[in-house]
Order: C-alpha cells, then sequence, then structure tokens
C-alpha cells in the first residue's frame, strides 16, 4: 500500500480545516487518495462542528492513516493547542503553521509520508512572529537542507491541465524586476524546470517558452536592451545543454490555445507575467507545484480567505487538484528510473 500524504494545517484561522474537512468527507466523490492532516485534533474537530459537518477524527501516526482513512479523517497531533478562531489569528497561528510544516518535512524525509500537500498560510502573521524566511517555499527549502543535507533551489510552478508557469523571479517589485533578473538566474530555473518536468512530470523532453521581459521582447533593442543582454543568452545556453528551449517570446501572444499547444511549460520573467494568464485560465483548479526540492510538494494556488474562513463557502477544488497531483508525481518519481540531478 502506497505511504500517505501529509497535509500541513496552514494558517489555522484560514479556510485550511475548511477545505481539509470538506475534501476528506467527499473523499469518494473526489477519488482521492489517503491523506492525514497534522493538526490540533480539538482545534480541528470545533470547526468541523461549527461548519456543519459530521467528520470522524482519527488520531495516528502516519504509518496509520491509510487503514484509518476510509472511516475517519486522520490527524496527526501537532502538539500544540489552537486558539485562533475563523478569520482571526492569535498567538497560536504562526506556532501551529510552522510546526506542521516542520513535521511535514521530516514524515516526508523519513519515508513516512509520499508527499507534502500544504494549506495556505498568511506571511504577515508568520512575520509578526518573528519568522525569518521570505515564505513558505524558502522555508521548505530550508528544512530539506537541514534533514537531508541536499541544498537544492526552489522553483515555483503554477500547474493546470491548461497552461504551467514559471516566474523566474516572484515576489518582487516591479521597479526591481530587471536588476535582479540575470541570464545565470534564468539558465539555473530552466534547468531544474526541465529535470523536474522529466523525471517527476514523465515529459522525456519538456519544451520550454521562455518569455520576453519587455513588449514585443524589447523589439531588436527599440523597447529595452534586456531581452537582447539577458535572456536571449540563457535560451542559447539552455539549447546547448540539449533543452528544448525557445525564445525570447513576446508575452503577449504566448498564452492563447495555440500558443500553448506548441510548449509545456512558460518561463517567465516576473510574477504577475506568470500568474495573470494561469489564474485566469484556471483559477478553481491551479495547483503550486514547488520543483527542486528533494521530495514532491504541491499546494492550493489560493490564499488564506480569512473573510470566509469558517462559513463553509471556501471552493476546494484547488485542494482536490493539489491533492491528486501530488499522488500522481510521488508515483512517477517511485517507479521513475534515477536520473542525474541538474547541474
Amino acid at each position: 500500500m502506497s505511504r500517505s500524504l501529509a497535509l500541513t494545517l496552514g494558517e489555522p484561522a484560514g479556510i485550511g480545516p475548511d477545505i481539509t474537512i470538506a475534501v476528506w468527507h467527499r473523499r469518494v466523490e473526489f477519488g482521492l487518495p489517503p491523506f492525514y492532516l497534522i493538526a490540533d485534533p480539538q482545534a480541528l474537530a470545533r470547526r468541523a462542528q461549527l461548519l456543519g459537518i459530521s467528520v470522524p477524527l482519527a488520531v495516528v501516526e502516519p504509518a496509520d492513516a491509510n487503514s484509518a482513512f476510509a472511516t475517519a479523517l486522520p490527524v496527526v497531533d501537532l502538539g500544540l493547542a489552537v486558539t485562533a478562531s475563523p478569520g482571526h489569528p492569535d498567538l497560536s497561528s504562526a506556532p501551529a503553521a510552522i510546526a506542521a510544516i516542520r513535521r511535514a518535512v521530516a514524515d516526508v524525509v523519513s519515508g513516512a509520508a509520499g508527499a507534502i500537500v500544504t494549506n495556505p498560510v498568511a506571511k504577515n502573521v508568520l512575520y509578526r512572529s518573528g519568522f525569518a524566511e521570505p515564505g513558505h517555499t524558502e522555508f521548505l527549502s530550508k528544512l530539506a537542507a537541514e534533514m537531508t543535507g541536499v541544498h537544492a533551489r526552489p522553483v515555483m510552478m503554477l500547474w493546470s491541465p491548461e497552461l504551467a508557469v514559471v516566474p523566474v523571479t516572484i515576489h518582487l517589485p516591479l521597479a526591481d524586476v530587471p536588476s535582479q533578473l540575470s541570464t545565470e538566474l534564468i539558465v539555473e530555473t530552466g534547468r531544474i524546470v526541465a529535470h523536474d518536468l522529466a523525471t517527476r512530470f514523465g515529459i522525456p523532453r519538456p519544451r520550454i517558452a521562455v518569455a520576453g521581459l519587455n513588449p514585443h521582447a524589447g523589439e531588436d533593442g527599440a523597447l529595452g536592451s534586456e531581452d537582447h543582454a539577458i535572456v536571449r543568452p540563457a535560451v542559447e545556453r539552455l539549447a546547448g545543454e540539449g533543452i528544448v528551449v525557445r525564445g525570447p517570446v513576446p508575452a503577449d501572444t504566448l498564452f492563447h490555445a495555440a500558443a500553448r499547444a506548441a510548449y509545456d511549460v512558460a518561463l517567465c520573467m516576473y510574477h504577475d507575467q506568470a500568474l495573470i494568464p494561469i489564474k485566469t485560465l484556471a483559477f478553481d483548479h491551479a495547483v503550486n507545484v514547488t520543483l527542486g526540492l528533494p521530495f514532491v510538494r504541491t499546494s492550493p494556488d489560493h490564499g488564506t480567505a480569512f473573510d470566509i474562513a469558517g462559513t463553509g463557502r471556501a471552493d476546494p477544488s484547488s485542494l482536490v487538484a493539489a491533492i491528486k497531483l501530488a499522488a500522481r508525481l510521488v508515483a512517477r518519481t517511485e517507479t521513475a528510473p534515477p536520473r542525474a540531478a541538474p547541474r
């Protein structure tokens, strides 16, 4: 029997508990593989009662989650009391969210879990607690290095059946993007993307389209020099390594249906260039996948939605997609022959 997936609590005052309860309650309808939630069982029971959903809970260790899953929502006890109420994070929020992530990484590194699916966190809540990492993904990378000795650069990919995108620079003010973008950064990102699409997604020679930074990919320098000086050399280096890649391609013609049929993933130069098209095409079922880590991690592509936490109005579609994709990637990784890691 395959190992269960480890789901983290996320921000306990957000919709993470709501959608986890909802997807377990509808597990047969959604056709979901076994998972367990790392949480405070008492707080989770209170949330289920508030939602009016009858969900039996089984407090288990990861090894027992599979056998419990059919009749109860398996919960690995976080060991911390959560007092935050829906929509109102408190002093228990950040410690609980952080502890759940740490336990999930420990479980997947030890082999107790097959992969990690993270519920959304509120970075402003984490920052107020003294959390030092820029975000969820960077913390996962740090924990991976601590627990495995593997120092990997994580790459965020947003995936859906319609489109997959990778922002090369992520949470930067737009004014800072040109100074932070480099040929080396694009090359390193492209290598990781090509490697993980081959090993985890089963695409033998993934096709990568690289978006230009400027309108019309710089219009031969008339609209900025970055595409000629930074982006094009990166594309040439990746191609020289045998990666199927083209660009820089004008971003305004990259995302219509015919264009999408010609590539497997688009490397975009900044956050909104990547996220606007995928959220337009797949807002309710896109999945955040972290490439480059020594384990599989997926996440719903949405936030904590404090305004609807505890109301039962949260749409679980993205969590369903994240769980299914994590299970698919684990199955592929476990059966695929070993491949060399990216340089």
